[in-house]
């Protein structure tokens, strides 16, 4: 055997050692290897713009669109920014209960701020002629089953504002007369009553309470 074969077959039998060296160490892309997994694409974020001068939902909520209603709710928004519809009509719902049950139970010293003047004398006149008659009244408040804003109005000369809203309450009652005999209601009876009260007020002035000025059925 010559030189130049024996070279050949050395350098073939290097090659093989390598091959299989390789395969030990890389491993072999046959048998049960897993096939690359395919990208997942990145989720795409969409930017939405926001779109100001939209409707103010603390007005729509409770009147139309374009209505005077909302029209002046919106003005009185302009010269006050921190009134709120919302929590104008939670502070109507408890004033509502306070004042109703202290005129039925005749003593309207507490609420004596909340009424405006004509208000305040209407029912003191009422409450003195039950009086007179020697009627007294126990009374429950049940709660409330309505509270609508029914209108609004607003005058930016004077800045005054008045918001109506319609009342539906529940209220056990009984009426005594001088002897103590109940004559009108029950005490498990509930009444249902229906009111509509106008509260006004100054806007961007320095006392925050509404007053009632107006009541109705």
């Amino acid at each position: 055997m010559n030189d130049a074969l024996i070279q050949l077959l050395v350098l073939a039998g290097i090659a093989v050692f390598l091959i299989l060296k390789l395969r030990s160490v890389l491993g072999s892309r046959e048998g049960f290897e897993k096939p690359p997994q395919p990208t997942e694409p990145k989720p795409v974020t969409r930017q939405f713009e926001v779109i100001e001068g939209g409707p103010d939902l603390d007005i729509t909520d409770h009147a139309a669109e374009g209505s005077d209603t909302a029209r002046a709710l919106a003005a009185m928004k302009q010269v006050e920014p921190g009134f709120s519809v919302n929590t104008f009509l939670q502070g109507a719902r408890g004033a509502y209960e306070m004042i109703l049950m202290a005129f039925e139970r005749g003593d309207l010293a507490a609420v004596r701020p909340f009424l405006a003047p004509e208000v305040h004398e209407s029912f003191a006149a009422a409450i003195a002629a039950r009086e007179a008659q020697g009627l007294t009244v126990e009374a429950n408040f049940v709660g409330l089953r309505e509270l609508t804003l029914q209108s609004a109005s607003f005058d930016p000369a004077t800045r005054e504002a008045e918001v109506t809203i319609r009342f539906g309450g529940e209220l056990t009652s009984i009426v005594r007369d001088k002897s103590g005999e109940v004559i009108e209601g029950s005490a498990t009876e509930v009444k249902r009553q229906r009111d509509i009260w106008t509260f006004g007020r100054v806007m961007g002035s320095s006392d925050p309470n509404w007053q009632l000025v107006a009541t109705g059925e």
